[in-house]
């Protein structure tokens, strides 16, 4: 029996890499959502409306970098059937692996993934008319902005964020009746001047 993390920090390339892909994070998605129940690649396939045959060998990588595993098997027709669960309820990538080095063009493909994953999502979702962003429902925000801030504001700004983020994670609501399933995907970085005017 594996022990399930409720958080997994990344710090490696390996697994940097496992993530580097939009369908692998669905699959990965759709096994964190239903845990702790098992899913086989087939049920994953049909709520990620993907042939079974496309997400193999995805599921293998994952299981290969820890990230999921084999919590039962059972005979199905004369074929052992495995299913899946999540190592973790969450992933969040180290600091370390957005510093100068190595990492850089693998975190850069994960976090490129997550970003496809999220803008499919949203836009599958929308236009099957299950997203409401309507004022009445007070559910849904959006904001993109360019801001100038100065390294105090800035600071207390990623405070606020940090302590929103950790107050969402700590709780899970899966047992309230009418808690509802809510995406949230937060950038915040800073960009430096060009390195000429840096000289």
């Amino acid at each position: 029996m594996v022990d399930q993390m409720k958080e997994r920090e990344v710090t490696d390339v390996a697994t940097l890499k496992a993530l580097a892909d939009p369908l692998r994070l669905a699959v990965l998605g759709v096994l964190m959502k239903r845990d702790p129940e098992p899913v086989s690649v087939k049920e994953v396939a049909a709520e990620l409306d993907e042939a079974p045959t496309k997400l193999y060998r995805h599921v293998r990588q994952l299981e290969q970098t820890g990230l999921v595993y084999v919590a039962e098997t059972r005979l199905v027709s004369g074929i052992v059937e495995s299913r899946y669960r999540s190592a973790q309820q969450s992933l969040r990538l180290s600091p370390q692996v957005f510093t100068e080095g190595g990492e850089q063009p693998a975190v850069l493909e994960t976090v490129l993934a997550a970003m496809d994953l999220v803008r499919s999502e949203f836009q599958r979702y929308f236009l099957a008319g299950r997203v409401d962003m309507s004022p009445e429902k007070q559910a849904g925000k959006f904001a993109h902005a360019t801001l100038r801030l100065s390294p105090e504001r800035l600071r207390r700004l990623r405070a606020r964020i940090d302590e929103a983020l950790d107050e969402a994670f700590a709780q899970d609501d899966s047992t309230d009746p009418d808690a509802v399933e809510a995406t949230l995907f937060a950038v915040l970085y800073t960009v430096d001047p060009p390195k000429a005017e840096q000289d």
